[in-house]
């Protein structure tokens, strides 16, 4: 069985709760990234996606705005070992970008993305050498 945590993004970047809007684009420009959990005091309470940083930034005076007041609070979370098939079938159905991955202690460990996704589906849909032959 394929996990979730054999495509994941490995120690994501994650921003705290308290952060501004500004501080969070600079973060996802920085590492390449459209996602970030969110902490507070060391756990998880959110997602930011670029979606949301973008549709606040338009607001008269985004750059005072906190991480906090633009995130998704009810972020999809996963256990690193959950099936793939899973994870990606829950995440269609929500119509979600992302699952945030933890491990047993709710640590965030990782962040499973619809381009995780779609690495998944090529390497599963690629000819192995024995059947292109």
């Amino acid at each position: 069985m394929t996990t979730v945590g054999s495509y994941m993004t490995r120690t994501p970047h994650t921003i705290g709760a308290e952060q501004t809007l500004k501080v969070a684009r600079q973060l996802m420009r920085d590492h390449h990234v459209r996602h970030l959990p969110v902490l507070h005091g060391g756990e998880l309470v959110g997602v930011l996606s670029e979606r949301e940083v973008r549709s606040f930034e338009a607001l008269p005076g985004s750059s005072l705005l906190t991480v906090e007041e633009a995130m998704v609070p009810d972020a999809y979370v996963t256990p690193v070992n959950a099936p793939l098939d899973a994870v990606a079938g829950e995440m269609a159905t929500r119509r979600l970008g992302s699952a945030v991955v933890v491990d047993e202690a709710a640590n965030v460990v990782g962040v499973f993305t619809a381009v995780d996704a779609l690495r998944a589906l090529s390497d599963a849909l690629r000819p192995t050498p024995a059947s292109a032959a």
